[in-house]
């Protein structure tokens, strides 16, 4: 009588369930273009992105304007709030948006008005897989990143640290970069951020940080 290997029936399983992932992966339009990964990829890992894959083309579509009212918020337009009342349901979004996993970035060249208007006008609206708030999911909302020439302009003159903008100024000799100016408001720090899913090593930090850092992980898990 054979005894099986545990850890050879183990792999084996796991084998099957990734080949069955990337049929059904497969099947998906354009599929095929998903389902590379490197031949060192642990198969641990390339089950999980095969799965993830799977699990954000067949989540239903929604827009985060759509999940906010389902969640109650309601979302008045902007020209009927005060400047007080606006600056309060702004931050109403944007807190409701972090419970969501949903965090912006790149505001502080918006007012609060212009914020809000942005939001609520263009950003919200955007279509997008309708994701638990569980599901470990994440979507980051760079305001400026829609590639336009605008949103470039606006990112060196207030966004770009020297680095980035040497780096566009070598690449693209012929664009005027903007001389850099402070943004005129405060807002970005404020705004919910995502836990670390890797939070510093101790070799990682300075002398003094890893008291600091172990904190800081144990608030994220």
């Amino acid at each position: 009588m054979t005894i099986e290997d545990p850890k050879d029936l183990k792999r084996a399983d796991q084998e099957i369930r990734i080949n069955e992932l990337r049929e059904q992966v497969n099947e998906l339009p354009g599929g095929e273009g998903h389902t590379f990964t490197s031949k060192d990829c642990p198969p641990e890992i390339e089950e999980k992105f095969l799965q993830n894959v799977l699990d954000f083309e067949r989540m239903p579509v929604t827009s985060n304007f759509q999940r906010l009212c389902r969640e109650g918020l309601s979302l008045p337009e902007p020209a009927s709030m005060t400047d007080e009342q606006l600056t309060a349901k702004l931050w109403e979004v944007i807190e409701a948006l972090g419970r969501m996993n949903t965090f912006l970035s790149s505001t502080n060249h918006l007012s609060d008005r212009q914020l809000y208007e942005h939001l609520w006008s263009e950003t919200l609206h955007e279509a997008g897989p309708d994701f638990p708030p569980d599901s470990g999911w994440r979507n980051h909302i760079d305001i400026l990143g829609s590639g336009s020439e605008e949103d470039i302009r606006l990112h060196l003159q207030y966004y770009a640290d020297d680095e980035d903008r040497a780096f566009w100024a070598k690449e693209w000799p012929d664009m005027a970069i903007p001389p850099h100016e402070d943004p005129p408001y405060d807002r970005d720090r404020r705004l919910p951020k995502p836990p670390e899913e890797f939070p510093p090593q101790p070799d990682d930090l300075e002398p003094g940080e890893a008291d600091d850092a172990e904190g800081e992980g144990d608030m994220n898990f």
